[in-house]
């Protein structure tokens, strides 16, 4: 039977949320490249202004204090998009889906005890529609799962908690136990709509959230961000199908399915099982070293001149940024550099790990921000032919995506994982704060000792803007 919200929904009404939805499907478009990436957002915008406009209009009642949220929710966050800073985005993006899957368990939370003002109400009966309660059901336990999942997320990703895995015996037999009790209430939540019923299949959602993100290392961090996000918009949906919010099942779906992808593409970037990433606990750290803890051998110290000269004497310069990059913000004195080298007839190309940061195109955004040509910007596939035949392998604070460990130390957490081949190139200039600290994956580079890598000790954005010096000299 038709929820009475979705029956009683006018015409006008339907074709501006179809409309809101074309332009979210043109908003994912444009997303998907750099040089589209404003115009996918301006649609985006346009799309949420049109769904949020229709609803306000269809519902009436209690639109001050609904205007009144809006206002509040709205100035919070105007104040953190203007405060934010780029290194910490992928938090951010992490706090943000845990609200996106709060609000599902809210939302389900207020129709299970008020059905009838959301017109999921058997009048004959006095029950809730059956298809209604596991709409309900599905939506409060990835609603549930996403929060407190992305709680985790954030504080590992905040540094509030440690990146390394933290692996509890029996996790997958109490995960897979948990899962299946979920799946069996929210079964039995069709057939007795009892508040333990409901209520049970909440608070496991909330526990298996936890547990699924907890043993996931520091390293896999920007494949469970796009695993989140994949779980926030099945989330909207299920809530969108309650509601009866065409708007909301389209943009859940379109999040749901295309976080999906993203997880996909990213786990065969790390050559990840997706199914392990699902299953939650796939970052073993294995035999990682101590974070700080950075194996002590020799190897070769250079200053910015001697950067300066190397590249203005190279034919081909690869640069390869990483989170240390974002940490000093040094990408705008790294697009003068790389333009200071142009000028000198010196090939410049940016190559960028598809894990690069915190979070999928992480590093894509700061190197638009900084104004680097789309042209010049080369994904892993792309570019890691090129090393071999590169001068200069300029890497900036950028360890686990370049770290050979990857391809034949077996006992590494990020074994089996691609990554760009730096040390192919003829010489490695490599920034790095100290040698006393190690990855975000807690493993030491074997880079860093060999033969032809310069090591430049120092703050990145000091580093970069002192080669620029000596490059205008």
């Amino acid at each position: 039977m038709e929820h009475a919200a979705a029956a009683a929904t006018p015409a006008w009404a339907m074709l501006a949320y179809l409309v809101a939805g074309v332009l979210f499907i043109l908003s994912l478009r444009g997303l998907s490249s750099p040089e589209s990436s404003q115009q996918g957002n301006r649609y985006g915008m346009i799309g949420m202004g049109i769904a949020v406009g229709t609803t306000l209009i269809l519902h009436q009642v209690g639109l001050p204090l609904i205007i009144g949220a809006i206002v509040i929710g709205g100035g919070i966050g105007y104040y953190i998009a203007q405060n934010i800073k780029m290194t910490a985005m992928p938090e951010l993006v992490a706090g943000f889906h845990s609200l996106v899957g709060m609000a599902a368990v809210l939302v389900g939370c207020a129709a299970y005890l008020n059905p009838a003002a959301f017109g999921i109400l058997d009048t004959v009966t006095g029950e809730i529609y059956g298809v209604s309660r596991v709409e309900m059901g599905l939506g409060v336990a990835i609603g549930a799962i996403t929060f407190s999942g992305s709680v985790i997320a954030f504080l590992k990703l905040s540094g509030r908690m440690g990146g390394n895995p933290i692996m509890l015996p029996g996790r997958h037999v109490i995960n897979l136990g948990l899962l299946a009790a979920i799946l069996g209430l929210v079964a039995y939540f069709v057939a007795d709509q009892s508040p333990w019923v409901f209520w049970t299949i909440t608070a496991l959602s909330f526990v298996i959230g936890f547990l699924l993100i907890i043993p996931i290392g520091g390293a896999d961090m920007p494949v469970v961000i796009s695993m989140l996000n994949s779980y926030s918009g099945w989330a909207a949906a299920a809530m969108g199908f309650t509601l009866g919010n065409t708007a909301m099942i389209i943009t859940g779906a379109l999040v749901g399915s295309s976080g999906a992808i993203l997880s996909y593409i990213m786990c065969k970037a790390m050559n990840r099982s997706f199914i392990s990433v699902i299953a939650g606990g796939f970052g073993d750290a294995g035999g990682a070293t101590d974070k700080g803890a950075a194996i002590q051998k020799a190897y070769k110290a250079g200053s910015a001149e001697d950067a300066a000269f190397i590249m203005k004497n190279a034919e081909s310069v690869i640069i390869v940024p990483g989170y240390g990059m974002a940490v000093s913000q040094a990408q705008h004195a790294l697009r003068e550099m790389g333009d200071l080298l142009k000028k000198e007839g010196v090939s410049v190309k940016y190559a960028i790990h598809p894990v690069a940061g915190r979070m999928p195109g992480h590093m894509n955004v700061l190197l638009a921000e900084a104004n680097v040509p789309y042209d010049e910007v080369f994904e892993l596939e792309d570019i890691n032919s090129d090393f071999s035949q590169a001068d200069v392998a300029f890497v900036i604070g950028a360890n686990d995506v370049t770290n050979p460990a990857a391809k034949t130390d077996k006992t590494s957490p990020i074994y089996g994982m691609p990554v760009l081949d730096v040390e192919k190139a003829k010489t490695v200039l490599f920034i790095k704060r100290s040698m006393g600290g190690v990855g975000y994956a807690g493993v030491d580079n074997e880079v860093f000792y060999m033969d032809n890598t310069m090591m430049l000790l120092a703050d990145a954005k000091k580093m970069v803007e002192t080669i620029v010096k000596n490059l205008g000299h």
